[in-house]
């Protein structure tokens, strides 16, 4: 953030800016919270000071930084318990990580909407930015969100794109609707989507969908990479890529939900 800019008001608004910040870099100084979210500093150590005793930051004395607290991982555990993410599906997406050496998600769809809630990623093999835990926009422009809309009716289709402006993240992302609506009924047909750098230059994306019994669709696995590391290896990828969506459903058809 430019520190000229007005800096978040409320308390709320900045204490959350302040975990954002720490989040942003695994574990920040007070300075380059300040610097990062145009807080004062003066306001930025009373906010830290405050979220430490609520168990939402952590000092970390002999590096002099802040460091998310574990206040936040029972949240987290919470909020996956409610979305109902079976331990075995996550263990599903991290073994596609591994066995593909591509950063792995996992969204789940509520209705029109979706949420990547999971993702397995490395140093080596690092997930999209902003692409995260939350991440929902532009689903025009990303593989599992083309599944999920792919999955709406032809009407419920029509009328998500109805006067709707379709951002272009790229000189490839698709942003004519009657094209997009071919691509839809394609990918409705094959289940599977690909975004070949339309979301960020240099790297592509595939996404399967899982489906509840009656045909409801419930998330999608997805992985990203750079363009190079599909090379030869596409049809191995999305192979894949459709065993863990096969898996996945088959996890939450079954009901396994533990935590």
């Amino acid at each position: 953030m430019d520190p000229h800019e007005d800096a978040p008001a409320g308390q709320i608004p900045r204490a959350f800016a302040v975990l954002e910040a720490v989040a942003a870099g695994g574990s920040s100084t007070a300075r380059a919270i300040a610097d990062a979210t145009g807080i004062p500093l003066p306001t930025v150590y009373r906010l830290a000071q405050e979220l430490i005793r609520a168990g939402y930051l952590v000092h970390l004395k002999d590096e002099k930084r802040f460091a998310l607290g574990y206040q936040l991982h029972r949240l987290a555990v919470g909020l996956h318990e409610d979305l109902g993410i079976p331990r075995a599906v996550r263990n599903e997406v991290c073994a596609m990580h591994r066995d593909l050496g591509m950063a792995s998600y996992l969204a789940i769809h509520r209705g029109t909407d979706f949420v990547v809630v999971f993702v397995a990623d490395s140093p080596q093999a690092p997930r999209l930015s902003p692409m995260g835990f939350g991440f929902h926009e532009s689903p025009h422009a990303t593989a599992f969100g083309k599944v999920g809309l792919a999955a709406l009716s032809i009407e419920e289709r029509d009328d998500y794109l109805a006067g709707r402006t379709l951002l272009a993240h790229t000189d490839r992302t698709l942003t004519d609707p009657v094209v997009l609506r071919r691509q839809l009924d394609e990918i409705s047909e094959r289940g599977v989507a690909w975004e070949h750098q339309e979301f960020q230059s240099g790297t592509d994306c595939l996404a399967a969908s899982f489906k509840a019994d009656d045909g409801m669709l419930i998330g999608t696995v997805a992985v990203s990479a750079p363009v190079r590391a599909y090379e030869g290896r596409t049809r191995h990828i999305e192979d894949r890529v459709r065993a863990c969506a096969s898996r996945a459903g088959r996890a939450y058809r079954l009901g396994g939900h533990q935590g």
